[in-house]
C-alpha cells in the first residue's frame, strides 16, 4: 500500500457554471455588477464583483503575516476584511482548484483516463502514475486535491482538454468568465509561478464558486481517502495536505501551495451553524496562524 501526503504541510468554461450555483445554501447565479473600490498597493482591474461584493464596511485592527489575504461570508458573498485584495501574487497549488473546477465540468467521476506518456515525467510533486495506465477519474481528484500531485494534474489536464495547452486555455477561460480578471494560469499544477498569478479576492470568488459543486466539496473536506489500484500498487492512501482538517472546528477545505517563490498559501473554508467563511491568504510566513486568526474574528463577528 502506498501512503501519499504524509509529508509537505502546504502543497490548485464549462457546462458547469449553469448548475453549480443552485447547489449552494443561499447560492444564486451572480448577476453582472459593478466592481467596488477596493483599496491596494498598485493598479489593477477590478475584483469579481458578481460572486463576492463590499456590503459593509470592513473590519479594522486585524493583522496577519501575509502581504495579501480577504475573509468573505461565503453564504451571501460578503467580503469582510480585506489586505491588499487585489494585489497579484504567485498561487502555486492553490492553482489546482481552477484545475478541478474545469476537470469537473467535462469529467465524470467513473471515467477512466488513460495516463499520458508525458506525465510521468512531470516535476515532483507526483504520484507515480506510470504512462499508459487507466485509472478512472475520481481516484486523479482526490489525488489532485488532497495529496496535490502534480502528474495527476496534467493527467486531468490532458484528458480534460484533449491537450495540455487546451486545457490551461480552458483555465484562463474560465477565470474570464468568472470576472476574475487579476488571476492568469501558466499551467494546470501551479509549480511554474511565472505567469501564473491571482489575487485574494479572485481566489476566494473561486473557492466560493467552487463549493458550490457537491462533488468537490466532498472532496476538500476529506482528511484521509483509502482507494484501490491496480496490481503491483494495489492500494493508495491519500493524506489531505490541509491540516485545518480535524484541527480547527468547523473546516471543510479547500487548497494549500506552496513554492519557494509564492511562500505559503492557504484558500480555506469553515462551518459553525449556519454560517460558514472563506479565507485566503497569500505568501505567508505562517498561512494557518493567519487564517485561524481571521476565521475567528469571522465566526466572532457573524455568530
Amino acid at each position: 500500500m502506498l501512503v501519499l501526503g504524509a509529508i509537505a504541510a502546504l502543497g490548485t468554461a464549462g457546462a458547469a457554471w449553469q448548475f453549480w450555483p443552485s447547489e449552494g445554501p443561499g447560492a444564486v447565479e451572480p448577476a453582472a455588477a459593478k466592481a467596488p473600490r477596493v483599496p491596494t498597493r498598485k493598479a489593477v482591474h477590478a475584483p469579481a464583483a458578481s460572486i463576492l461584493a463590499l456590503r459593509r464596511p470592513l473590519a479594522r485592527g486585524i493583522r496577519i503575516g501575509a502581504p495579501a489575504g480577504v475573509l468573505a461570508d461565503a453564504g451571501d458573498g460578503t467580503v469582510l476584511w480585506a489586505k491588499r485584495p487585489n494585489l497579484r501574487l504567485p498561487i502555486a497549488s492553490t492553482t489546482k482548484i481552477m484545475t478541478a473546477v474545469v476537470a469537473l465540468s467535462r469529467l465524470r467521476g467513473r471515467d477512466v483516463v488513460v495516463v499520458d506518456p508525458s506525465v510521468p515525467r512531470v516535476a515532483p510533486f507526483k504520484e507515480g502514475l506510470r504512462a499508459r495506465e487507466r485509472v478512472k477519474a475520481w481516484k486523479l481528484f482526490y489525488s489532485l486535491l488532497l495529496y496535490s500531485g502534480n502528474d495527476d494534474a496534467l493527467a486531468l489536464a490532458i484528458a480534460a482538454g484533449g491537450t495540455r495547452a487546451r486545457f490551461v486555455a480552458m483555465m484562463n477561460e474560465k477565470a474570464r468568465a468568472l470576472g476574475l480578471h487579476n488571476t492568469h494560469f501558466r499551467g494546470p499544477s501551479g509549480l511554474i509561478d511565472r505567469d501564473n498569478y491571482s489575487t485574494a479576492w479572485d481566489l476566494a470568488a473561486l473557492a466560493r464558486f467552487a463549493m458550490w459543486n457537491p462533488r468537490f466539496r466532498a472532496m476538500v473536506r476529506t482528511r484521509v481517502k483509502r482507494v484501490p489500484w491496480a496490481a503491483p500498487t494495489y492500494a493508495k492512501v491519500y493524506v489531505n495536505h490541509n491540516h485545518l482538517l480535524g484541527s480547527y472546528r468547523g473546516a471543510d477545505g479547500i487548497k494549500t501551495g506552496w513554492t519557494t517563490r509564492s511562500k505559503h498559501c492557504l484558500v480555506a473554508s469553515a462551518h459553525r451553524g449556519r454560517v460558514r467563511l472563506i479565507a485566503v491568504v497569500l505568501g505567508s510566513p505562517d498561512a494557518y496562524k493567519d487564517v485561524r486568526k481571521l476565521l475567528n474574528y469571522g465566526f466572532a463577528s457573524r455568530g
